[in-house]
């Protein structure tokens, strides 16, 4: 796992203008070891084409699957696109989804039999969280040779109303009750509100066509914890 971007600095550095602490990278190994995985932190590499390169390089020996967050936003530098388009096949997309639009998958390597699968997730903590969930956790479940969907969904009652952006998936974070209730958390659902992802322990779902909810409708619910029933 690595996070790219030249702003990106180690916890504990001092920050200056325009720089932040690196959070995605061990969100993200935290949310692969929980999902089975035995995950490894790579330090955040700028974006430059050749360091990004030899880091990923280093990893083709070592890893079943690579995982980065950063890079893949519409606009974005083009470090993460250039070097994965040269080093293999990975596809840059967009799925109708909210936090986490812009995603990456494919493969890298030299040969088809040393090929190691790629999923690159935007560079939003939140977004990045979420789109582990959807995306990374189901893979993982899957090299591991499992079957099913280990993330169960249940129904349960929204004690809030909520606006959603009717032409995307809305995965909002929510505490679950315990009597059959939801509760939307945090100051809002913007993919950079991490304080409402520390207070989640599941994810809110409104399906894409849905521009609101009220309070006391019912909602899909997807279980982060394990034990909702």
């Amino acid at each position: 796992m690595l996070s790219t971007g030249s702003e990106l600095v180690e916890p504990g550095t001092p920050l200056t203008k325009g720089m932040i602490s690196d959070s995605n990278s061990f969100l993200l190994v935290a949310a692969a070891n929980e999902a089975g995985a035995q995950a490894y932190r790579v330090p955040p590499v700028k974006d430059d084409a050749e360091a990004f390169a030899a880091a990923i390089s280093d990893q083709l020996h070592r890893a079943d699957l690579i995982l980065t967050s950063g890079g893949v936003s519409m606009g974005a530098y083009d470090t993460v696109k250039e070097v994965f388009t040269e080093m293999g096949t990975v596809d840059f997309t967009k799925v109708a989804m909210h936090p986490g639009m812009p995603q990456g998958h494919g493969f890298v390597g030299e040969s088809e039999g040393e090929r190691i699968p790629v999923i690159t997730l935007p560079g939003n903590p939140v977004s990045s969280f979420i789109s582990f969930q959807n995306f990374v956790r189901p893979a993982i479940h899957k090299l591991r040779g499992l079957q099913g969907d280990d993330r169960p969904r249940v129904v349960a009652e929204i004690t809030k109303s909520m606006d959603s952006q009717q032409a995307k998936r809305q995965f909002a974070r929510g505490r679950f009750l315990g009597d059959g209730r939801v509760e939307p958390v945090g100051g809002g659902q913007g993919s950079h509100v991490i304080g409402g992802l520390a207070q989640s322990d599941c994810l809110i779902v409104i399906p894409e066509g849905v521009a609101h909810v009220n309070a006391g409708d019912n909602v899909d619910v997807i279980d982060l914890r394990g034990d909702i029933r």
